[in-house]
């Protein structure tokens, strides 16, 4: 008897148990407006998912076109487990629209669509020669691990170009040519091999220095770029592998400058079909007066344009590294814009074509950098042709897409 109250009671609470939660969908129409007088190539739609309220957990995403499923990405921002933004990127006729429909869904799926960017992190164990891919590492601020790397931070690739994060105080993007369009740099690491440059294969193409390259996030004491340091941590990762958009960070917290402790998290994200890379500032608080710059480095025997407006540009020409015998110079053209909003000043300091910024009583700014490596079939191939573009690239940016969910 007791066994069959036993086995009664088992089987009561067996049958109470929750079945399987039913799946839940979501249908919406997406309008995307682009009213600039010229077409848009992989424009990037970018869809805020939390202020949709759907009901559920989103976990999947169908995006289609004339009833054409394309590539599309689901990205959780914050790492709190909850996708945040749906992302693809399409092509829009100048003062033309398209609708898209999309189907959320709070089923996984396990489709996968061709990769058109590439990002990674490693850390390398060189006596054993492999290394383990990472996605996130924080480490004590007066750390070096720039060595113990690879390749010296996250690395972001789209078809066009290349960059990396240096893993220090310097934080810079440093950049990767290409002669023709495509991905490689999961192959090459950043460091091609003999065969590999044989093969057409590009590679690391500037020396920053202590510069800001192109575009790299820097203090300013009143007279030149500054590094950011000291910090009590610092923290590099990749919170998005793509198909379509890749995305790293650098977050560094205690940063002692100007009389403050900031803690400050910067986000690249970079899309496929795209040579710019987007930089944003965050901060936990609303900022003071604080100064910082950033701008395009002054390579060796470089010319520069400005529109004193916020655009910035160099073209220059220097080996890209220090072994001169192997590797020969390369010519490349750099460029920042920065929304006027936030400019403040135009300096020259040694090293850098510079802005000094500032978002006083704002927790966020952002701007933009790209370049070209005149290495390129598909690039620029005078500094003139070059800043013509960055004239045309800001003017693109000052006219976004348009975007309706219904």
């Amino acid at each position: 008897m007791i066994n069959n109250f036993i086995i009664t009671t088992l089987l009561i609470g067996c049958c109470s148990l929750p079945l399987n939660a039913q799946k839940q969908e979501k249908s919406l129409t997406i309008e995307v407006s682009n009213n600039w007088e010229h077409a848009k190539t992989d424009a990037a739609v970018v869809i805020n998912l939390q202020k949709l309220k759907v009901g559920f957990k989103i976990k999947s995403a169908v995006v289609t076109e004339e009833n054409i499923e394309i590539p599309s990405q689901l990205d959780d921002m914050d790492r709190d487990h909850k996708m945040d933004e749906l992302v693809f990127v399409t092509d829009l006729p100048a003062q033309g629209k398209k609708t898209f429909k999309v189907m959320l869904s709070s089923e996984k799926s396990s489709k996968t669509y061709p990769a058109r960017v590439y990002s990674e992190m490693f850390i390398a164990e060189p006596r054993k020669n492999r290394h383990q891919s990472v996605q996130s590492i924080t480490v004590p601020g007066s750390s070096e691990i720039y060595n113990m790397i690879r390749p010296h931070g996250p690395v972001l690739e789209s078809e066009l170009v290349g960059y990396r994060l240096y893993f220090n105080e310097k934080q810079t993007p440093d950049i990767y040519g290409k002669f023709n369009k495509g991905l490689e740099i999961k192959e090459s690491q950043f460091y091609p091999t003999d065969a590999q440059l044989a093969k057409g294969f590009g590679d690391d193409v500037l020396r920053v220095f202590d510069s800001c390259g192109p575009g790299a996030f820097k203090g300013w004491n009143g007279k030149k770029a500054t590094h950011i340091t000291p910090v009590d941590t610092r923290t590099e990762r990749i919170i998005s592998y793509g198909p379509v958009r890749v995305i790293a960070e650098i977050e560094v917290t205690g940063w002692k400058y100007q009389g403050a402790e900031l803690n400050m998290m910067t986000r690249y994200p970079l899309y496929a079909g795209h040579r710019d890379l987007h930089i944003e500032a965050f901060f936990d608080e609303p900022l003071k007066n604080e100064t910082f710059c950033t701008g395009v480095q002054d390579i060796i025997g470089s010319v520069s344009y400005s529109d004193h407006k916020g655009l910035v540009g160099s073209w220059g020409t220097d080996w890209p590294v220090n072994d001169t015998v192997k590797y020969a110079k390369e010519t490349v053209g750099l460029g920042t814009c920065i929304p006027q909003r936030y400019v403040q000043s135009e300096e020259k300091d040694k090293d850098n074509y510079l802005y000094t910024v500032g978002a006083p009583q704002a927790n966020y700014f952002d701007y933009y950098t790209t370049f070209t490596s005149m290495k390129e079939t598909f690039g620029y191939k005078t500094p003139e042709a070059w800043f013509a573009y960055l004239l045309q690239w800001k003017e693109e940016l000052d006219h976004p897409i348009k975007i309706k969910v219904k």
